[in-house]
């Protein structure tokens, strides 16, 4: 598969799984929206819009997104993810949405090491972790795979 198709596979499968989220599923009726890496902003401003009576928080090491797609100041939080996520550790998120993965085992291996006991910590009962990477940890409980989504692609989790 070329590059420019498994970044539109990786895409897809977000928007189907955050829309599924959003639609079918429901958050818990408290808490905060977190994106775990904020990138160029597209994924932000489709969960602003997804969960518009939320407040979205978002995470990255800089501030790379368009402008029109920029978190407010205080929605942002600027750092290394894995120091400044732990400050939000019992915050009670609804949703913490992680799309960190890098293509490489070996770095993506070094981010799996503190990755999912970060989102367990942010997490309320009940709420969804979505991710790119998978999350093995005895406090998820992964939702099925939708059909549009490739096995392996992204990944959906509830807080148990």
């Amino acid at each position: 598969m070329s590059r420019l198709d498994a970044f539109i596979n990786r895409m897809s499968a977000q928007r189907d799984i955050l829309n599924h989220v959003a639609r079918d599923l429901g958050l818990p009726p408290e808490g905060d929206v977190l994106e775990v890496g904020l990138g160029n902003g597209r994924t932000y401003s489709h969960l602003r819009e997804l969960f518009a009576d939320r407040r979205v928080i978002a995470f990255d090491r800089a501030m790379n997104a368009h402008r029109s797609a920029a978190p407010h100041e205080d929605d942002f939080i600027i750092g290394e993810i894995n120091e400044t996520g732990q400050k939000f550790a019992g915050s009670g998120a609804a949703l913490v949405h992680a799309d960190i993965g890098t293509g490489y085992p070996d770095k993506d291996a070094i981010t799996l090491s503190w990755l999912p006991q970060m989102i367990v910590d942010m997490l309320g009962s009940g709420g969804y972790a979505v991710s790119g990477l998978p999350l093995a940890h005895p406090q998820l409980g992964e939702i099925p795979r939708l059909p549009s989504v490739n096995e392996g692609r992204y990944y959906v989790y509830r807080k148990l």
